[in-house]
């Protein structure tokens, strides 16, 4: 054996465990089928900016020791995520917080948006008491509950039948349980302590985790993994789990997300890096302007182009690139299944979002790899 490790996947998880395998004196070998390191968070340089090519990363966490440990690799920037949203024409600031509310109803203080909202919550309680309804049978009827009709229709609705192709009346109560509100003036998206992108993009992140390894793009392990596996003692999985298996007991199904990226001859297109489309009758997501993860203030302007993207949530279908797990009942009840077949595979340990059919943010991502033990 040549390796200690194989690491099959030079995405984040992959990255964040080789880099600990080295400074655990292992030797690593990672490969990757993508002709890039990185995984879905690389970044291609165009016009000088650093566009995100498979969306929006943006790294947010309350786990210091993880914080601490990204800044000593590379420095992180301030930026702040605080999306606006966009129906039909008019803008409304994300999370849902008193200046939602003013935009929404021209209501002052907290006290005034909480009436609103009760006033709506009631209404929906009260329709579903007149259908002898106990608890919401579905996304639409938690929504009304939680948050009346006014942002329901104008900010929930669309937007989220578009990221599942289906009816909000069709898709479970359980994917919307909880949803922020805050009654102050805030437009912080994330209530974590730390949040910012790396100096120079998310590729000086990466380079830096896979230091001292060797590296092998363009290469599938699954065409030939049993000369791989002859390569190093332990293997590390990232990849698809149902492919891993060639897909015995079926597919695993997910969303993804389809992307129009274009050069403006502007230096600002929209002012904010994200910009939700929430009607159902525009048939893209959102647009990313890539520089405002970088840029701020009068910086914006010393780039007189910029780049946007805009992404469209479709379909999955074998070949696709996956993207978000669908965690409903019969998915999870044949990811265990595959579980149960990964458990008894030797010398291979399964992590990230596609072995473990589950969507991560980065920072959690770090950390399963963080927690597996090195031997």
């Amino acid at each position: 054996m040549k390796y200690d490790y194989l690491i099959v996947g030079a995405g984040l998880f992959g990255a964040t465990f080789a880099w600990r395998a080295r400074q655990a004196g292992k030797t690593c070998l990672v490969i990757d089928r993508r002709e890039h390191t990185g995984g879905n968070t690389y970044c291609e340089q165009v016009e000088g900016i650093n566009v995100h090519r498979y969306g929006a990363h943006i790294f947010h966490t309350n786990n210091e020791e993880i914080w601490r440990f990204v800044n000593s690799l590379v420095p992180f920037n301030r930026y702040t995520n605080s999306p606006v949203a966009n129906y039909q024409g008019k803008l409304y600031n994300l999370p849902f917080n008193m200046n939602t509310f003013y935009q929404m109803w021209g209501v002052k203080t907290p006290a005034e948006a909480a009436a609103k909202i009760e006033e709506q919550r009631a209404e929906a309680r009260q329709l579903l008491q007149q259908q002898g309804v106990a608890e919401p049978r579905n996304l639409e009827e938690q929504a009304l509950l939680l948050i009346g009709r006014d942002i329901y229709e104008k900010l929930i609705k669309g937007y989220t039948e578009k990221q599942w192709g289906r009816a909000c009346t069709e898709l479970p109560a359980f994917i919307i349980r909880r949803l922020p509100v805050r009654f102050v003036f805030d437009n912080n998206y994330f209530n974590d302590c730390f949040q910012g992108i790396p100096e120079g993009g998310y590729n000086v992140l990466i380079n830096k985790l896979l230091e001292g390894c060797e590296v092998r793009l363009g290469v599938d392990y699954l065409e030939n993994r049993e000369a791989w596996n002859e390569q190093a003692n332990q293997i590390v999985y990232t990849g698809e789990i149902d492919r891993y298996f060639d897909y015995r007991l079926g597919h695993l199904e997910w969303r993804t997300v389809r992307f129009e990226t274009e050069t403006m001859p502007t230096s600002n297109y929209q002012g904010n890096a994200v910009v939700n489309y929430t009607e159902r009758e525009i048939p893209y997501t959102r647009i990313i302007e890539h520089k405002h993860f970088e840029s701020f203030g009068a910086d914006v302007d010393k780039n007189p182009k910029t780049v946007i993207s805009r992404e469209y949530s479709t379909e999955w279908h074998l070949g696709m690139e996956p993207y978000y797990p669908v965690n409903d009942e019969k998915n999870d009840k044949l990811y265990k299944q595959y579980v149960e077949l990964a458990n008894a595979e030797k010398n291979v340990l399964f992590g990230g979002r596609l072995a473990e059919y589950k969507y991560y943010d980065m920072a959690p991502t770090m950390e399963r790899a963080f927690a597996i033990k090195i031997d």
